[in-house]
This record gives structure tokens, C-alpha cells and sequence, in this order.
């Protein structure tokens, strides 16, 4: 019987010694992104630089995803009808320089430091909140038995566009089909839609209820996505 894809020879070593070699050779960049943009995030509101953000990895083992941080201090986690967490153009939440952080995907260049503790890999599917998990439905939950990464075949299939579901449906055809091809796929076209900046935030169709998240915002103390 074949092997399923995620227990193959090159996801258990081979993706992870590249993961490790992607890593390291990431960190002079992190470096300097951290010394531009780490005083204009703190100038900014006088808040901290990163957000430690909890999500649920591999095998449901729960672990802290780093961030710079994009919104502001205790801003709430607005959700939406589906379950998943509101990202939208009109973000109240945003400061000024998270904005273009999270329009260039600056903000997730901490997460590096995840892939080389093992948390994450570079790529893979997007890690999801804890109570988002509570939320899967028939075989989504097969996304957790691969580190999660941090671009994967749904982010660039149309990201935060895409309904929450149909997300989840593209990562676990990215856990059945994982392969070097695959993920050599996935990494020249994350390039493609960080500078095309597509599906960065939620479509007006997938934000129905936006209005009343953002006017939430006013008095609710929670942390950001």
C-alpha cells in the first residue's frame, strides 16, 4: 500500500532540512526588517513590537506563532459568521504602519524563527486558532497532520478572499498531494501574489456582517489575529 504523502521520505526529512536551510538564510532579512520596522511599530501607539499569537499545529499541538504586530493594543478578535477571524481593507483595528505591513506580508516574517524551532515550515497550511479548530468539518481536521506553513497552497490560491471552508478544503488537498514539486509550486507563486498583493483581505461578499465586527471595536479588549 502506498505511503500516504505527509509520511513520506520528504516531508519526515527532506522537507524539513530545507525548511531549516530556508530558515537561516532568512534571518539577516528578518534582521534588518526588524530594525526598520521595529521602531516605527513602537512609535507608532508606544506598544510592542511583536504579538505572540497562540494557534493549534501539528498533530493539534497547540504552540505561540510569531508576528510583527499589525494592529492595535487589545484590539478584539472580530469574527465572522463562518467562524474565522474578520481581515478586511477597512480594518479598524490596523495601525497605520500595520496596514502596509500586512498588505506586503511583513508581518509574517517572524514566523521564521517558528520554522527553525520546529513549530512550522515554510510551507504549509496557514495555522488556524484554537477555536477555529472546534469548527472543522468532516476532513479538515487532516490539515494538522503537517506543520503549518507560512504561505500554503491556499494563500496563494486566493487567500483571505476565499471563503473560510474553501480554504480549508485547498489544505487538505495540499496534506493529501504534499510533495517537492508541489511545494516548489506553491513557493514561486507566493512571490507572484505578494507582489500582485491578491487576496490580502476578505472579499465584500465574505463580509456580510463587517459593519457590526467593526463597531465592535469600540470598548472590546481582546488580542489580534
Amino acid at each position: 500500500m502506498r505511503k500516504p504523502a505527509h509520511k513520506s521520505f520528504y516531508v519526515r526529512v527532506v522537507k524539513r532540512a530545507l525548511d531549516v536551510a530556508v530558515g537561516i538564510a532568512a534571518m539577516p532579512v528578518l534582521g534588518a526588517t526588524i530594525a526598520v520596522f521595529g521602531p516605527a511599530i513602537w512609535l507608532e501607539d508606544h506598544g510592542p513590537v511583536f504579538y505572540n499569537a497562540p494557534r493549534m499545529g501539528k498533530d493539534w499541538k497547540p504552540f505561540t506563532m510569531y508576528k510583527f504586530r499589525s494592529m492595535k493594543v487589545n484590539a478584539p478578535d472580530l469574527v465572522m459568521e463562518d467562524g474565522s477571524t474578520y481581515n478586511g481593507a477597512d480594518d479598524p483595528r490596523m495601525t497605520r504602519v500595520g496596514a502596509f505591513m500586512r498588505r506586503s506580508s511583513i508581518d509574517e516574517l517572524p514566523q521564521f524563527l517558528n520554522v527553525l524551532k520546529g513549530d512550522m515550515s515554510v510551507i504549509g497550511p496557514r495555522p488556524d486558532l484554537e477555536r477555529e479548530t472546534e469548527l472543522y468539518e468532516g476532513d479538515e481536521g487532516e490539515k494538522l497532520l503537517v506543520r503549518p506553513g507560512i504561505t500554503g497552497w491556499a494563500a496563494v490560491s486566493g487567500r483571505n478572499a476565499l471563503q473560510w471552508h474553501d480554504r480549508l478544503k485547498l489544505d487538505v488537498e495540499y496534506v493529501r498531494n504534499v510533495s517537492f514539486a508541489f511545494d516548489l509550486k506553491v513557493f514561486f507563486l507566493t512571490f507572484k501574489t505578494i507582489f500582485s498583493q491578491e487576496g490580502v483581505y476578505v472579499e465584500d461578499g465574505n463580509a456580510a456582517n463587517a459593519p457590526a465586527l467593526a463597531a465592535a471595536c469600540n470598548g472590546a479588549e481582546t488580542i489580534e489575529r
